[in-house]
């Protein structure tokens, strides 16, 4: 991979990380946790995807623990969120946008990661959306809420599919450059943040569902 290509890479990735500790240090804050809480769900929703995402590919040790400029971004997003002064009511609108930005990079930054590892783009797109979703899935669960991946109100794994298969197919067609992963970023963003707002959702399970 050429070093401009790799270096567009760790940024996106490292830019994902920051964005996704963030929203797990929102949360913390709605949940009322304290400093240490707060440092651990910023790394469980920013780093664990990627580490699911890694041991998947079966390449060695978690990039988290070769790299510890990875441990930055979580430090960066606690001390961010420490000095914000907001209602919960604003917290929450800060964590779904937060959220959002995290969901688009890490569906770009780790669907380039699986076909760099030479996955068939199938898989690599897979491994794109388990990067995206896996740590805000294990943030919810650990903060004892309910995982907004299986929240039918929520519309949060489709924006990450369509960003992940957008992916392949500009890096299949020789179309990805860093502009390029910008928009599919983007626009994966901009579904997220509108599905919440014009409350789109996902058919039930079942249609014959009664509460």
């Amino acid at each position: 991979m050429p070093v401009d290509a790799s270096l567009t890479l760790l940024i996106l990735d490292l830019v994902g990380v920051y964005f996704f500790a963030v929203s797990g240090s929102l949360l913390a804050a709605r949940q009322r946790f304290d400093l240490v809480g707060s440092l651990l769900l910023a790394c469980v929703a920013g780093l664990g995807g990627g580490v699911v995402r890694d041991l998947v590919l079966g390449a060695g040790p978690p990039v988290v623990f070769t790299q510890p400029l990875y441990l930055v971004p979580p430090v960066v997003a606690v001390v961010t969120v420490y000095f914000i002064s907001a209602s919960v009511r604003r917290y929450n609108r800060l964590l779904v946008v937060f959220d959002a930005a995290g969901l688009a990079l890490f569906c770009v930054s780790g669907t380039l990661i699986g076909l760099n590892a030479h996955q068939h783009p199938v898989a690599a797109a897979l491994l794109g959306v388990t990067t995206a979703v896996g740590g805000g899935l294990l943030r919810d669960v650990i903060a004892n809420v309910t995982p907004t991946l299986f929240d039918q109100r929520e519309f949060y794994a489709i924006p990450a599919f369509v960003g992940a298969a957008l992916t392949v197919a500009a890096e299949s067609a020789g179309l990805l450059q860093g502009v390029a992963a910008i928009v599919i970023a983007a626009l994966v963003f901009g579904l997220r943040v509108a599905g919440r707002r014009l409350r789109w959702s996902i058919p039930l399970a079942s249609r014959n569902v009664v509460d």
